[in-house]
Parts: structure tokens; sequence; C-alpha cells
């Protein structure tokens, strides 16, 4: 032994990142910098905020007490406004299926059909609603029809590409087990694909519909019938009493319409998906196989569930409920139909109209003002980027204490859920009006407003992803002495960081379309452009302006897409 040599000492080596790894962080702190430059440049600071509540008070003063209309005339907006919303948004949907079934990798025909129905699930998202609505009333003139059509194309591009990534995330073993037995691929898409993807399908249909009614909103400031185009005529009447009192019959709505949606969820998807679709997965461990469960975790039928007059009395309770459904479904659509003024004579004199009015928005112009709308541009990425880092810098905490599983109490849960909810209710533009009336016109109040309606959907994703994740790591910390604090750094947020930024980026892509449209109201921005441009019928800048807004869209887009890739 005393022969041997000393045992060499072997000194534990970290992996080398990779390029992708580092170019990835690069990106980010890129992303990261840009923002915090953005705020800084825009001067948005602790003094701005303090000064924006004293002034946000200052203007609560000045609009109480409310002045709301007649309940009739109220029930009439309110009826004119859902009508357009809902006709839209199955219309879009409608829509959405074919192209998404086109564009998805696994049921395309073809990579040219896949190309060209990814381009225009891509157009159509980028299209701003404002514009879609400025030519559709000039191809159908003034009425339900043109608001309908305007909403249900840019909704395609937001359903069609939620329900493509659905489509290519299906187990392909049930769509090749009906295809070697013959079938064709509509009865495969039918018998293999759409089971697996109705839940998906449904969820994002129903989170469309409650995007479609805050859009309506905006929608009314260019003629749009209903509870938007009259809050729109209060404020620029100066009567803020009226328009705040229509914009928190809004914001009753997008509540009440949050809280249907989750229930109608609740009751169409079966357990799993709801569990999915609705709560977020849940977070606790899965359940072993035993005599008393399934290898699904589930408990097996009791002997009298059984029996064939139970199961056929469950059947029949079933197919009751669903006729049912459908009977409301039909008769709800029809009614939203004729609220909406549809008219089929209408679409077929439009028709005629489209091409000469498509060509006046060719070719692309910049009306001599082409460095005013780079600067422009820029401010409106300023506010997007400002206003994304805001609000996450909000959600985050709110996310913590949402989700169920790291909230301090339930009773923390549900205020903080409840809380996310009441901000999600309120649409961007309102904020934004309240910010230009409270703190004048120019960007500040637009980064305020998106910041401010960032965390209403921030919060909520940041507290299902929390809820959704592992418990395994954080437990185990806490088992080893971990304080909380340090169990959420070193294990929860790593886990969520892929999806955190997901969502921060998907967030960023609303927030350059939004910030677009929040120029409309004064809040800085190419919008003050595209709207002049609009009313003076100068559609050639109008292209270009599109043109502008849909590069850093697809910049956006291609970004996320790639740190998805990587991250994953």
């Amino acid at each position: 032994m005393s022969g041997a040599g000393p045992i060499p000492s072997r000194r534990a080596t970290l992996p080398r990142p990779s390029p992708t790894g580092l170019g990835s962080a690069v990106v980010l702190l890129a992303v990261l910098g840009a923002a915090t430059a953005s705020l800084i440049h825009l001067r948005i600071n602790v003094a701005t905020l303090v000064d924006s509540a004293g002034l946000c008070a200052d203007f609560v003063r000045r609009m109480l007490p409310l002045d709301f209309p007649p309940v009739a005339e109220i029930l009439t907006l309110t009826g004119q406004t859902l009508s357009i919303v809902v006709c839209a948004t199955l219309l879009s949907a409608v829509l959405s299926l074919p192209v998404a079934v086109l564009a998805a990798t696994n049921t395309t025909l073809n990579t040219t059909t896949r190309m060209v129905a990814r381009a225009v699930i891509v157009l159509a998202r980028a299209l701003p609603d404002l514009v879609l609505v400025i030519v559709a009333f000039r191809v159908f003139g003034l009425g339900g029809i043109g608001a309908v059509l305007a909403m249900a194309i840019h909704s395609v591009g937001m359903i069609g590409k939620l329900f493509t990534d659905a489509v290519e995330d299906i187990d392909d073993g049930v769509r090749t087990a009906v295809r070697v037995t013959g079938a064709s691929r509509t009865q495969q898409f039918v018998a293999g694909v759409l089971p697996q993807v109705l839940p998906s399908f449904v969820a994002t249909v129903l989170h469309r519909l409650d995007i479609n009614l805050r859009i309506s909103v905006v929608l009314g400031f260019v003629g749009v019938a209903g509870l938007g185009a009259e809050i729109a005529h209060a404020i620029q009447r100066l009567d803020y009493p009226r328009g705040m009192a229509l914009a928190l019959v809004v914001f009753v709505l997008c509540v009440v319409m949050e809280v249907v949606s989750g229930s109608v969820r609740r009751v169409l998807l079966p357990p799993r998906a709801r569990r999915f679709a609705g709560r977020g997965r849940s977070t606790q461990a899965p359940v072993a196989p035993t005599a008393a469960t399934l290898p699904d975790g589930s408990a097996p039928l009791k002997p009298d569930a059984a029996r064939p007059g139970r199961r056929k009395r469950e059947t029949l309770r079933v197919n009751w409920r669903g006729t049912a459904l459908t009977v409301v479904a039909a008769v709800l659509v029809l009614a939203c139909a004729r609220g909406a003024d549809l008219s089929l004579q209408q679409i077929l004199d439009g028709r005629h109209h489209l091409l000469p009015v498509l060509d006046q928005f060719l070719p692309p112009s910049s009306g001599g003002i082409m460095g005013d709308l780079l600067d422009a541009l820029w401010t409106t990425t300023q506010i997007a980027l400002g206003g994304t880092l805001l609000g996450f810098a909000l959600a985050l905490p709110c996310g913590v204490l949402a989700a169920r599983n790291l909230a301090p109490s339930p009773t923390v849960a549900f205020l903080s859920r409840g809380l996310i909810l009441a901000i999600r209710g309120v649409p961007e533009l309102i904020l934004a009006i309240v910010f230009v009336i409270a703190t004048g016109l120019g960007p500040v109040a637009g980064t305020l407003a998106l910041g401010l309606g960032s965390v209403g959907f921030l919060g909520k994703l940041v507290a299902d992803t929390l809820e959704e994740l592992d418990p395994g790591p954080r437990t185990a910390l806490l088992a080893l002495g971990a304080t909380p604090v340090q169990a959420f750094f070193a294990a929860t947020l790593r886990q969520a960081l892929p999806a955190l930024v997901a969502h921060v980026l998907h967030q960023l892509d609303v927030n350059v379309r939004s910030a677009t449209l929040l120029g409309i109201v004064g809040a800085g921005g190419i919008g003050y452009y595209l709207i002049n441009a609009s009313r003076v019928q100068e559609f050639g800048v109008v292209a270009t302006i599109i043109l502008m807004v849909l590069g850093v869209v697809l910049t956006i887009e291609g970004l996320a897409v790639w740190l998805r890739r990587v991250l994953s």
C-alpha cells in the first residue's frame, strides 16, 4: 500500500453550452435589453406610475357619477354587439377548420398546400381588424355584414394557428389504424383526428369569442354598431360619465363571457380534456394502478353502474343533453344572425366591388412621409416591448399567488384569480382612453395601457403553467431544507422557463397589433397614421403601414418559433 501513488482527484465538469443555447440566451438578453431601453426612453418609471395613479384618480372624480342610458337602450346595444361577435366567431371557426387541416404537417395534402395554408393564417393574423373593417365597409357598405366578415377573417389567423398546433400534436397511431382499413382522407380526419382535437378546438373558439368581444370596442371607433360605437361617440363629445358607464357594461359582459365560457367547457368537454383546457393539468402525481384503480388512475365502475338498465338511462341522459344543447345553439345562432342584420343579398352585391376596392391599395406608397412612418413604427415597437415587460413584471407575482400549488392559502389563490379576471375584463382600448385622458396624448399612455392589460392574460397563463408543473423537484428541495423562495427559483421557475418565454413572446406579438390600434385614440405609434390615412382614403399609405407592421409581426413570430424549438 505504501508504494501506491496518490489517488487522482476527479473534478466535476459542467457540460459545455451549445452554440444554439448560447444564441438563444443572447437573443433573450437582447429582447430584455430592448424592452428595458424602451421603458427608459419612454420615461416609464416609478415616478411616472405614481403620477399616473394620481391623475387617474382625478379622472375618476371627473367621470362620476356614471350616466347610464335607459335599460332598453343598453339591452339593444348589447344585443347588437353580441350578435356581431357570435356570428364572427362562428364563421371564423368554420373557415379555420379546413385551413388548419391543410396547414398541419401530418394532415396536409402536400408541401405546397401546407405553405399556402400557413401563409393564409399568417396574413389573416397580421392584418389589423381596423383595416379589414374599413375595406369591408367599402365593399359591402355599412352594416353588420362588414363587421362580421372583418372580425371573422382576422380570427381565422388566431384560431387557425392554434388549431394547426393541436392537429400536429395528436397521436398519429389512431389515424394510422383508421387509414390501414382503407378509409378515405375525410374518414381518417373524422374518426382519427377530430375526436382528439375537439376539446382544444372548443376551448380555442370560446377563448376567441372572449377576445372578439373586446375587439368590438375598438371597431366601434370606425362605425361598427353596438356598445363600441356609443363609447366612441361619448368620448368624442367629452361625455366621460356616459362613456365610462358603457365601458362598465362592456367590462361586465367580458367577465360574464369568461365565466360562461368556462362553464360551457366543463359541460361539453370530458373530464380529462376539461382538466387540460379549463383549469390546467392536475398538479398531483399520477396514481399508481392498483386493484382499486384503473391504469389511468381512475376508479373502476361499481357493479350497479354496469347494469344494462343504468347504462341505458345514462345514454339517454347524455343524448338528451346533447340534443338540448344543439337546439339551444341553433336558436342562438339564428337570433344572432338576425341581430347582426346579415343579408345574403348584400354579400352578393358586394362581391362586384371587391376587386376595385382592393385595387385602391396598390401599389403601396409612403405619401412622402416614410421617415415619419419609420419613427412611428419604432415607437409602436417600443410601446409593445415596454408594455410587455411591464406586464410580465406585474403578472409574475400575480400568477404565483394565483397558482393553487404555490399560493399561501386557497383564499389568496381565489382572490388573485379574481383580480386577474377583473383586469382581463377591461379592453385595452378602454385602458388607453383612461390613460390618455389622465396622462395626455403619446406613447406613455399606450405603454401603461398595454402593461396593465397584459397582466390579465399573462397572469392567467403564468398561474396555469405553474399549476401544470411536476411538483417532484420542488418537493425534493423543500425536503432538503430549502426555503420556499429558494425552491421556487431553483426548481419551479427553471421548469416553467420555456413555457413562460413562449407566453411572453406571444404577448409581445399581440401587443404589437394592439399598440397599432391604440393609436386611434391618441396613444402614440403608427396607428395614428393608419387611421388618418384611412379617413382621407390614402389607401396606398395604408398598404405600406400594413406591410411594415407585418414585417415586425413576422420577425417576432419567427423568433418565438425558434426559441420554443431551442428551449423545449
